[in-house]
């Protein structure tokens, strides 16, 4: 009897444990993977970097949609298809052809409003020494739209206004996180330059230079960086009132290494432009190529299906950079890791260099480098972002797919 007991304790404890290992597991999935897959078919979902799991449509088994759009449906991964894991809302929809750049470009922006970097003490005669700026709650990082009603587009503009202000309060309608404000900025007199301050430092442009991951031959829209361009004092990222994209000549380059990120190098094109720049956001800076500067970029520029961030898996790949000149060419790589349920964000796999041509000329993944194509099983997986300080061979992409929901 007593062994009985025991034999009955024993597996209930082993049923308990074997219990309690399908919820670990299940919970392990369920944070890797996305909540929402797009894919042409449902039942042909597969996750790259879990061969095990399997997609089931079965009625019985998914969740039925919602929604009454005949595109969207949620199915159920399920671990050898036997051990539901996670749910997830599939949206059926062909997957875009794209002609991968790899070329870089200048970027000349121009912020909407103007960007606060800094605040400072102005020495007054009567009151010691004070900034405007803070007792009027802007803060930095904050962008000035209006002064007074009138929209900002430059630096001189405030300063003009403020300097001509005669003391008086100037009304500052801004943004912060997104949230608008009304701030009343109240000019003090300097008594070493003798003219009214705000106690601030703006900044209404911006430049640098980047790398065009894809665009669409039809319309001409394109994407670059795979990053937003963030300011460098304040890191938040720029409000793109207007902008321009215009070729680049890579002259040299800045070779990193372990601890010194590297630097590609080059000149503006004084003439040519590619188009223009108007949306800066977190998977990347978009704009649409001029007529002349599709026609003459398509001639040389090879297409690709994209592939949907399900399809990217861990292995060999490719990347499109120019480290020369206006040409890219392709390098070896390896993507490293690939984080599926990653959201918003630039850093959704992690990508080493293996050409030892590249790694020779630049170390590895540089400043300027961001936007490169990445280039898997014959599709464009997405684009390099980030290099890592402490070893420039690898560095952080993004999915494609997360690039081309920009252009809708």
């Amino acid at each position: 009897m007593r062994l009985k007991r025991k034999i009955i304790k024993t597996a209930a404890a082993l049923l308990s444990a074997a219990f309690l290992g399908l919820y670990g597991t299940a919970g392990y999935y369920s944070a890797r993977l996305p909540d929402v897959i797009t894919a042409e078919r449902a039942e042909d979902i597969k996750i790259a970097g879990f061969p095990e799991l399997s997609c089931c449509t079965d009625t019985e088994a998914a969740i039925p949609a919602a929604q009454t759009c005949s595109d969207t449906e949620r199915v159920t991964l399920s671990l050898f298809g036997a051990i539901p894991v996670k749910n997830v809302e599939v949206h059926r929809e062909e997957a875009p052809v794209f002609a991968v750049g790899g070329r870089p470009f200048g970027i000349k922006l121009l912020m909407e409003g103007v960007m606060v970097t800094g605040l400072g003490d102005i020495e007054t005669s009567k009151d010691g020494c004070i900034c405007p700026a803070k007792e009027a709650g802007i803060q930095k990082g904050d962008v000035i739209r209006r002064a007074d009603g009138v929209e900002l587009t430059s630096n001189d503009q405030l300063q003009e206004l403020i300097s001509s202000s005669c003391g008086k309060v100037i009304e500052l309608s801004a943004d912060r996180d997104g949230e608008s404000f009304t701030a009343y900025l109240q000019p003090v007199m300097s008594r070493r330059s003798g003219g009214w301050k705000g106690g601030m430092w703006v900044r209404d442009s911006i430049a640098g230079i980047g790398t065009m991951t894809f665009f669409d031959k039809e319309t001409g829209s394109f994407v670059g960086l795979g990053h937003p361009i963030c300011d460098s004092d304040t890191g938040g990222i720029v409000p793109v009132h207007s902008g321009e994209a215009v070729p680049v000549d890579i002259t040299e380059v800045k070779r990193g290494a372990r601890g010194l990120p590297g630097e590609l190098r080059g000149a503006f094109s004084k003439s040519g432009s590619f188009g223009i720049l108007d949306r800066n956001k977190s998977s990347g800076i978009y704009g649409h190529l001029s007529p002349e500067a599709l026609a003459t970029i398509s001639e040389s520029c090879e297409e690709f299906t994209m592939a949907r961030r399900q399809e990217v898996g861990t292995g060999a790949a490719e990347i499109y950079a120019t480290v020369d000149g206006e040409t890219p060419e392709r390098y070896s790589a390896e993507i490293v890791s690939v984080d599926y349920g990653s959201v918003g964000t630039s850093k959704n796999m992690v990508i080493r260099i293996t050409d030892e041509r590249l790694i020779e000329r630049t170390g590895g993944i540089v400043q300027g480098m961001s936007g490169s194509p990445v280039i898997q099983n014959g599709k464009l997986a997405g684009a390099v972002t980030h290099v890592f300080v402490a070893d420039p061979t690898q560095g952080y992409g993004i999915f494609a797919e997360n690039m081309a929901e920009g252009m809708k």
